[in-house]
Order: C-alpha cells, then structure tokens, then sequence
C-alpha cells in the first residue's frame, strides 16, 4: 500500500507544547456509525454504554534520554583529540544492564567505545543493528533505573524536543495516573487525559477498567520511510497481558459489552493476544505487529487515541479501523477546528 495515502498537511501551530489543564478539559472528536461530533474527554461516560471496559497502557516512562562524551580511543593517546559528544535515547531492553539505544552523532561510535554519561553513569557500546541502534551495556553495580535517575531526562518526543527543553512539568505531564511499570521511552499518551475524577464518572456509569503493560519504544516515533507499507519494518515492543485480565475482558465482550482499547499501545498488544476467534489469550514477550488498511480487528471494539504525524504507523492504524477516506476527512476537519495534535494534545474517540 502506498505511503502517500496516509499524507496530509499539518501546520506546526496545531502541535500541542503543553497538555490541556486539567487533563480531561481536552476536546475530543468523536466518530461512531456515520456521525461526526465535537466534545470533551470529560463527556467520554455519556459516549460509551454500562458494561463497556476501558483498557491502559500502565507502563512508566524512564528518564530514558542522556548526554555524555566518548572516551578517547588508544589511537587517540597525544595527539590531542577529545572524546566526541554523545547523545543516547534507550528505546528496548535488551537485558539486566542492556540496552538498545538510537545514538545521536553515531559516525563518531565503535562497538566497545566507552561513554561517560557524568553522574557516574558509564556504559560500553556493544554491536550496531541495521536500523542504526546500538547495544549499551551499563557499568556499575546498581540497577539501571537508579542511574537513569540521576543521568537521563524525559524522552519527550522530537516534535516537542525540537520546539522547547524539557523541564520540571514534563516529569508529571508526560505520566499517565495508571503509570506503575517502569520501562516505557514513550508515553502511552491517550490515558494522560485520564484524571481520578474521570474515573469516578466512569465507574458511576458502569463503565469498568483494566490494565496491561506494553513498553513503548522510541521506534514509535521514526518515519516510514518506505514508499510502500509492505516494505516498513516495526520495532519490537515487550508487552504481557497477564491471565486474570484476558479471562476479564474475554468474559466483556461475550457478555455483550465492548473493549475500548485507550491509546494505539493497548491496541496492538491486545491483537496481538487474540486468535481468530477473537479470543484474547495471556501474553508475554515480544510484538512488532503492524496495522493497516485490510486488516480485520479481532480483541478490540473501540480505539479512544489522540492525533497522529502524517505517513505514521499510527495514522494507518486508525485509518485500518475507520477507513483511510474517513480518518482524512476527520483530520482535516480536526485541523480546521483547532484541535492540538500529537503526543500533548487533543484525542479521539473511534468507535467503528
């Protein structure tokens, strides 16, 4: 499928810097049967019916971006050259200490070169993978996550980095209430419209809630740079979705309620975990799964997702769902009505 059907223009002001405060003051667009409608994330109880279940994402975000500097190599010794800066952003485990880690100034990194990240955070660079990624192995004694927290900053995504620094707010802002399981270079960015109180409503409703876990990568926000779907290669992403929370959601639906999945990350992991059948079975490992149009939805009833880059992974995912002509026309009408796109910005509601 050609990459070009999931284009479409986007002006830099419709990129949301901050989210809405409170969170769930967010608009929201939603698209159900052949309606169209403008609302709030806080009209999201009136929307879904008792025995609907929502489903999060409860991974935590580490402090997975870092700056350091190349130790200086044996050929290096008197002639003066100093170690090359470098910058480093974790997006998969890969083992106690291993890390994979898309590297900024590459060109100036070997396998086995030393980086000195300060804060006595060290790590050795293991083997380059074909995406560009390399291995980091991590020095010392304590837990990777310790040294994160005194080294690394939030990895805000490139089109928020790009614009302004990250900063105190960002350790809050970019963390959804449901972030308990830390290992996620992404948010799952959906339930940071969700506040206690939302989810008060929603329980008043009858409206029931689950989590899972899926570690969102960095990988989620690199480009497709194929021209054809069939040429794009996903990331892999750990995920697990545990036995009692299958048997729940499972036991929703045959009862005659929805799973709405919140955000693309709870999505595709529980795809990933369904037969044919749509059954959804315990999961533990890994997925690259990869949606487009023709895809046929087997766990899923519903996506609520904010608003995605053009030619992303993401927009041909709610285009496989919704349909690519509808999820255009939404989009251009998203733009010309104001809505705040991206990671920080407003959400939808798709309910096919």
């Amino acid at each position: 499928m050609n990459v070009d059907l999931f284009d479409f223009d986007l002006p830099t002001d419709r990129i949301a810097l901050r989210p809405a405060v409170p969170r769930d003051a967010a608009r929201m667009l939603v698209l159900d049967d052949d309606r169209q409608r403008d609302l709030s994330v806080a009209d999201l109880p009136s929307q879904l019916r008792r025995g609907d279940l929502l489903v999060f994402n409860d991974t935590r975000v580490i402090p997975a971006r870092l700056e350091g500097k190349r130790a200086p190599r044996a050929e290096d010794a008197g002639n003066g050259v100093a170690g090359a800066n470098i910058g480093a952003t974790l997006h998969k485990r890969e083992g106690p200490r291993r890390w994979r880690a898309f590297i900024r100034n590459a060109r100036r990194l070997l396998d086995g070169d030393r980086i000195d990240f300060g804060h006595d955070v060290v790590a050795i660079a293991g083997d380059r993978a074909e995406d560009g990624s390399f291995a980091l192995d991590f020095l010392g004694d304590e837990p990777v996550e310790l040294l994160l927290e005194r080294a690394g900053r939030m990895p805000l995504p490139p089109y928020i980095a790009a614009r302004r620094p990250t900063d105190a707010r960002d350790a809050d802002d970019y963390q959804t209430m449901f972030a308990t399981d830390p290992g996620a270079v992404a948010a799952p960015t959906a339930a940071l419209h969700f506040t206690p109180g939302l989810i008060a409503a929603l329980d008043a409703a009858g409206i029931e809630h689950a989590t899972l876990t899926l570690h969102v990568g960095a990988g989620t926000f690199l480009p497709v740079k194929a021209d054809d779907t069939d040429d794009h290669r996903m990331h892999a992403e750990w995920g697990r979705i545990d036995a009692a929370t299958a048997d729940r959601l499972n036991a929703v639906r045959a009862s005659g309620g929805r799973v709405i999945a919140v955000g693309t990350t709870s999505l595709r992991l529980i795809e990933s975990a369904s037969g044919d059948d749509g059954i959804i079975e315990p999961f533990d490992g890994d997925t690259s799964i990869f949606i487009t149009p023709g895809y046929r939805f087997r766990g899923i009833d519903g996506l609520m997702t904010n608003f995605h880059l053009p030619r992303s992974t993401l927009f041909m995912l709610v285009s496989a769902l919704m349909g690519t002509g509808r999820m255009q026309n939404a989009y251009a009408h998203a733009i010309a009505s104001g809505y705040r796109f991206y990671s920080y910005g407003d959400a939808s509601l798709l309910l096919p």
